[in-house]
């Protein structure tokens, strides 16, 4: 039997050509807006197909994508609606999921219906977060049970603790800590076998951070790095003016630096999430093929404006993000740092 060769109806290919004359001057481009990250070889690929997808692991979970939906809301009014439109997405396409803070349920249960999503992916990872203050405050108190039962309740499977001194020092309502994080952290670990992530929440983390956290037997960690969502200078937006404070809000490390200075320490099988700052699928395709360990592509604000409005308006975002992900998979090598 003869294929068929499906040829465009002439009056189609007339209207096609007409677009190409038109738009020819307006789609010129300029040598030095050339992204110069990657080589570009068309010669090796086929474009992705509807099943097509990247198999990726995480603390034991098979995924079908290496993408991680970063902690955002949790305790207002639109947290039900954001939090079960995210996690039917990590159902279906098999992603990962941190809960906004959690802290309200550490006394109340009444907004409990925001964080129950686990049922809507019930084979993909889900941690539940909270505060490293909250953390250091539960210490002092010997109630760290009650982090193990907000923990159970929600059915997550570990714990995001974010780390933020620089959040909670412009925030007007701040926590102040007593003791260091990594202190802090140490004393939790010692009293806890829950699986423990570590982020930050906008500004990153230096070398003798990163290094303290690799020592210690947690999970994993999430960058959080500068150049996405910045909660202190969220924080700062909120509150009153202090020019004392102000060139504290952009202090921190990119998603790049802190690529860099992971490859420059012993991972100690560790798993990361690349987030803050990952604008597109072609940034975090970049800093995952960087990263010499394994990791998932964090993303947080970008999911938000979908989430909240259905969730076929998610689905479509992810499908189009997902596309762009195994394009740039297919198409484009890293280019080699001299």
């Amino acid at each position: 039997m003869k294929s068929v060769i499906k040829l465009p109806h002439s009056h189609e290919l007339a209207e096609r050509k007409g677009d190409h004359i038109e738009l020819a001057q307006k789609a010129r481009t300029d040598s030095t807006h050339v992204d110069s990250r990657f080589n570009y070889e068309p010669m090796f690929f086929s474009h992705p197909t509807d099943n097509s997808n990247w198999p990726s692991t995480f603390l034991g979970f098979d995924l079908d994508y290496p993408v991680w939906v970063s902690s955002m809301t949790g305790g207002t009014d639109h947290a039900k609606v954001i939090n079960q439109n995210l996690a039917k997405l990590c159902g279906e396409f098999k992603l990962g999921m941190g809960l906004g803070s959690c802290r309200s349920l550490l006394s109340d249960k009444s907004r409990l219906n925001e964080f129950a999503v686990k049922k809507f992916m019930p084979q993909s990872p889900l941690f539940a977060n909270i505060g490293i203050a909250q953390v250091e405050e539960l210490i002092s108190e010997n109630k760290l049970h009650l982090i193990h039962e907000m923990v159970k309740i929600v059915e997550a499977d570990g714990i995001i603790i974010h780390i933020n001194p620089l959040q909670e020092w412009f925030q007007p309502e701040g926590d102040r800590f007593k003791v260091s994080p990594l202190e802090t952290l140490k004393t939790f670990l010692d009293q806890s076998n829950l699986k423990v992530i570590v982020k930050e929440v906008g500004q990153g983390m230096g070398p003798r951070s990163l290094k303290a956290l690799l020592e210690l037997p947690i999970a994993g960690i999430e960058l959080g790095a500068f150049g996405g969502t910045n909660f202190t200078l969220l924080e700062k937006l909120r509150g009153k003016e202090l020019p004392s404070r102000e060139g504290f809000v952009h202090v921190g490390h990119t998603a790049l630096e802190m690529v860099q200075i992971l490859n420059a320490l012993p991972v100690r099988n560790k798993e990361i999430i690349i987030s803050g700052g990952i604008k597109t699928m072609l940034d975090g395709y970049e800093l995952k093929t960087k990263l010499k360990t394994n990791s998932l592509i964090g993303m947080a604000s970008a999911f938000l404006a979908p989430a909240l409005n259905d969730y076929e308006t998610l689905k479509e975002f992810f499908l189009h993000q997902s596309e762009a992900l195994l394009t740039a998979k297919a198409l484009l090598d890293l280019k080699e740092e001299v």
